[in-house]
């Protein structure tokens, strides 16, 4: 055992004396040490349910003769965090994340790890250090919190953020905003849509890191509990096989992961996370294939916001095996890849059928023939942009418009709930990019208040920033090469013509090859506008968001 280097022979005995002071029997120190990565805090209502989960795995490690030790790793709350200097500080965590579950598992010389993650950025970034230890490794969620019910019908955050938009038009009382705000989030959990958490924990299914239903059983629900005691049993299997992390994440399984990222019409900040964690397993997985892919992939689900389901829906027709199955029907999937079952993708989705057909539609009748994410390209985004395809309006799907451009999220607000943006315009926000912002931040902000003032079907947002999950519309994020280091984004003015066409992936502003020379002349770089601390350091080694806004070391 990798754990023996503190646990025996007479040198290591100065070791053994601080486990001692643990409280730490002979008979403990004789079992394999296995680390859990407790995303637990008082803060994340993804989190606060993660106590429970931790002491569940540890009944299972346990019970199956392992020696389990606690240790915690950060989160933040995007939508805490959202429309403020706070949200610059979310995606940069997930590094945070993955660097220092890196170095408690080293440091401490782990025989295996059990992850205990829920939410946005701590999700993608225990699966990148998962890869990058590649030690015997299982992944267990907090869950989704349950849908909330105003009126009579089921809602989520996004419509939470919609309903300050539609308040600011006019079109919602105070009375009512502060019944959605009581209403909306009524559980513990990660927000009851399709969004960025709910996204990377399916996801994590996929991949083959996590148990059937880690990615939508409800964070209320007792089946969690057996779900973890699960999960902790299920870690001392995998070490005694010694089937690690690596094994289970190969390219055919990140395939696997962009198809049903397709089919469910995940987050687009799947496309920055699923590179990410490649990059951490060390595969190369170039987003130009997600075309490819979306191009032959059914789109199944219209879960919120792209449509009215919810993830309890999701988990009561079938989970994300049911849609895997579904998938499977049409030989889409790679199912001869090793999970942490410890059985093949085919064995694990075998009998999993879909029980709803409303919910998850059969393949032979999808929502649409392709999947929900496209990957644009054109002179405004010569490497790439993303678009959430299945949470745009038809009539948006090509749409041609003069630009409306700031450089920063809080005037492009300002002027959304201003009144001053029309139908037919397209709104660019730049300099949010991942060194630009720095940190990338996410616009549910302006995305909802045009959804909110009724502009959804005639606006468009274009940003070399991201969008949250709960996002909607024909929201363009990830454009690259971004403002900070001289994309096209950043020579764009007021007025530009700029083309749409999400069909055939495609996204430009009219302007001669002449004139954008002349612009780029002229084009002066922004001093960053934070200099010191870990963002500074941050915007120093990231890269766009086309190659997953990776970290690397600055070449000398």
């Amino acid at each position: 055992m990798r754990s023996d280097v503190i646990t025996s022979g007479v040198e290591h005995a100065p070791h053994r004396s601080l486990l001692n002071a643990l409280g730490m029997t002979k008979e403990e120190m004789k079992q394999p040490l296995i680390g859990i990565v407790s995303s637990y805090n008082e803060v994340v209502p993804g989190h606060m349910n993660l106590d429970k989960i931790v002491e569940a795995v540890k009944l299972g490690v346990a019970m199956k003769g392992g020696t389990p030790l606690v240790f915690p790793a950060i989160a933040v709350c995007d939508g805490i965090a959202m429309g403020h200097v706070g949200m610059k500080y979310s995606l940069v965590t997930r590094d945070l994340i993955a660097d220092s579950t890196e170095a408690m598992a080293l440091a401490h010389q782990f025989d295996a790890l059990v992850m205990v993650p829920n939410c946005d950025k701590n999700v993608p970034g225990l699966l990148m250090a998962a890869a990058r230890v590649n030690i015997p490794t299982i992944f267990v969620s907090g869950g989704p919190m349950l849908a909330g019910k105003v009126k009579g019908s089921k809602t989520s955050l996004s419509s939470m953020f919609e309903a300050v938009g539609a308040h600011s038009a006019g079109s919602m009382s105070d009375a009512d905003v502060e019944e959605f705000e009581n209403k909306a989030c009524p559980t513990c959990g990660s927000c009851s849509g399709m969004y960025t958490a709910n996204s990377m924990n399916c996801l994590t299914e996929v991949l083959g890191m996590g148990l059937k239903g880690n990615g939508t059983i409800p964070a209320v629900y007792s089946e969690r509990i057996r779900l973890a005691k699960h999960a902790g049993m299920q870690i001392m299997d995998l070490l005694e096989k010694n089937i690690r992390p690596r094994d289970i994440m190969t390219r055919d399984a990140f395939l696997n992961a962009l198809t049903v990222d397709m089919a469910l019409g995940c987050s687009t900040n799947s496309m920055l996370h699923l590179p990410a964690i490649a990059h951490e397993a060390g595969i190369d997985l170039n987003l130009d294939i997600a075309n490819e892919i979306s191009s032959k992939t059914p789109n199944l689900c219209h879960l919120a916001p792209a449509g009215h389901t919810y993830m309890e829906d999701l988990n009561e027709a079938g989970g994300v095996y049911a849609v895997m199955n579904e998938l499977d029907k049409k030989e889409l999937l790679r199912t001869d890849l090793i999970t942490v079952t410890g059985k093949t993708v085919k064995e694990n989705i075998k009998d999993c059928i879909n029980l709803d057909e409303e919910v998850i539609r059969p393949i032979h009748r999808p929502y649409s023939e392709i999947g929900g994410i496209a990957v644009l390209k054109g002179n405004l985004a010569p490497d790439s942009g993303v678009v959430k395809r299945s949470a745009v309006a038809d009539e948006m799907m090509v749409h041609e418009g003069p630009a409306r451009v700031f450089d920063g999220e809080d005037d492009a607000l300002a002027a959304i709930k201003g009144g001053k943006i029309v139908p037919g315009d397209v709104v660019v926000i730049r300099y949010e990019g991942p060194k630009g912002g720095p940190g990338m931040r996410e616009m549910l902000n302006p995305t909802s208040a045009i959804m909110g003032m009724g502009l959804g079907s005639s606006v468009a947002l274009i940003t070399d920033g991201r969008f949250s999950g709960a996002s909607r519309g024909a929201a363009i994020g990830h454009v690259s090469p971004e403002a900070a280091v001289g994309g096209n984004i950043a020579l764009v003015q007021e007025g530009d013509i700029i083309k749409i066409n999400i069909p055939e992936n495609r996204l430009d502003f009219v302007i001669s090859d002449e004139e954008l020379e002349a612009r780029r002349a002229k084009w002066v770089p922004r001093k960053p506008n934070i200099t010191t601390g870990y963002l500074a350091r941050y915007a120093a080694m990231v890269t766009s968001g086309n190659r997953g806004a990776i970290l690397e070391i600055p070449k000398r």
